[in-house]
């Protein structure tokens, strides 16, 4: 995805939302594609499946049923001197396909018949186990597809019971995808991916992001409606990647009235937005072009901390940026003297720079934001 051309805004309104395509149609595809009699207007909840898709297990059985088919067909046109027609005329190939298709869906004419004993028995051995197959594949196909939307509702439902302290992520372009693959870096998320909930209103991102095991939701994201199917009332936290700032405003807004006391990163353009998305209930705001423009000024000039700093945003591979709660041996001491790189403190929800008096002693509930060597253990 693309990020649209710049976004200033001024006082954010429903008439600057870009147009966004609506979801009272027939939902997504797949054999998971379906809508919870609970979700908000609009709103279409699809639980990752790792089954085989649609389209390819629907050709799968039409398969069956033809080498059904073509198998009885033979078996008539081989023996069709021990078969009758009506008209009194020689059997074809044509003629034993028609009986193969009207005795394996039991229609039976009865303008051809078998007439010798070996034939009867071949009807009784061969056809009407094939018939039997037939039918199977034809009811199980008919059935699932009457089923599967109760069957979805009933996974959906099973998953909001259960679900709690997940994180929701509006938008699943390039930034999206990157906050997602971060999480996906930690245990917790990798072992439940089910624990991230992508919302978006493209069809196609949706579809990537249920490839990755991730719960979906398709619709409007400033629609409350939606949020709320989102499960967001239960969320830990929300992360707004949405590709216009003006959106991202109505998004934090809707969620900070439906959750007051969720955890909100946001995303924008333009630094001139950053105190919109602050007052509209932001915890965390990142300005996405300018930061990578100030990392294109440094490449320029320095290209190796660039490398360095791509390092440490990369969770899977060399350093990483973590946080940790002080243990009992470190309390009283400076976190200049650590074994770690600390590079703050956080102490009572404000972050410290390592050198600030304040946090020269350390205390008990502090936290550290330091430097992790991936795959090493943190002390405590």
């Amino acid at each position: 995805m693309r990020d649209a051309p710049g976004s200033g805004v001024g006082r954010p309104t429903a008439d600057t939302l870009p147009p966004v395509e609506r979801t009272r149609g027939p939902g997504p595809r797949g054999p998971d594609a379906g809508r919870d009699p609970s979700d908000g207007a609009g709103a279409i909840v699809v639980m990752p499946d790792r089954r085989i898709g649609p389209l390819v297990a629907l050709v799968r059985r039409a398969m069956v049923a033809l080498g059904a088919l073509v198998a009885a067909g033979l078996l008539v046109y081989v023996q069709r001197d021990a078969y009758r027609d009506s008209n009194g005329t020689p059997l074809g190939f044509v003629d034993a396909l028609y009986y193969a298709t009207v005795s394996l869906s039991t229609t039976g004419y009865g303008d051809i018949v078998p007439v010798t004993e070996s034939a009867r028995l071949w009807t009784i051995l061969v056809i009407t186990p094939l018939r039997v197959l037939f039918l199977i594949v034809l009811v199980g196909t008919t059935v699932e597809l009457l089923t599967e939307r109760s069957r979805q509702a009933f996974r959906v439902r099973s998953w909001r019971s259960r679900v709690r302290d997940h994180v929701v992520v509006v938008g699943f372009g390039t930034k999206g995808k990157a906050a997602v693959d971060t999480l996906l870096g930690d245990s917790d998320f990798a072992a439940v991916p089910e624990r991230i909930v992508v919302v978006d209103t493209d069809r196609g991102r949706l579809d990537a992001a249920s490839a990755m095991g991730l719960v979906t939701v398709r619709g409007d994201a400033t629609q409350s409606s939606v949020l709320r199917t989102a499960g967001l009332v239960h969320a830990s936290s929300l992360v707004v990647a949405v590709n216009r700032d003006d959106t991202a405003v109505l998004v934090t807004l809707t969620a900070r009235e439906l959750a007051p006391r969720i955890t909100i990163t946001a995303a924008v353009r333009e630094t001139e937005n950053v105190h919109l998305l602050r007052q509209s209930g932001a915890d965390s705001v990142v300005v996405s072009a300018e930061t990578a423009g100030r990392l294109l000024g440094v490449a320029t000039t320095t290209p190796n901390v660039v490398a360095v700093v791509e390092d440490l945003l990369t969770p899977d591979a060399g350093m990483s940026l973590s946080e940790r709660e002080v243990t009992e041996s470190e309390i009283g001491g400076s976190p200049r003297h650590l074994r770690d790189i600390v590079l703050a403190v956080v102490r009572a929800g404000q972050v410290h720079q390592i050198d600030a008096p304040a946090v020269d002693a350390l205390e008990r509930g502090d936290r550290l934001l330091f430097v992790k060597r991936v795959g090493s253990p943190s002390p405590g």
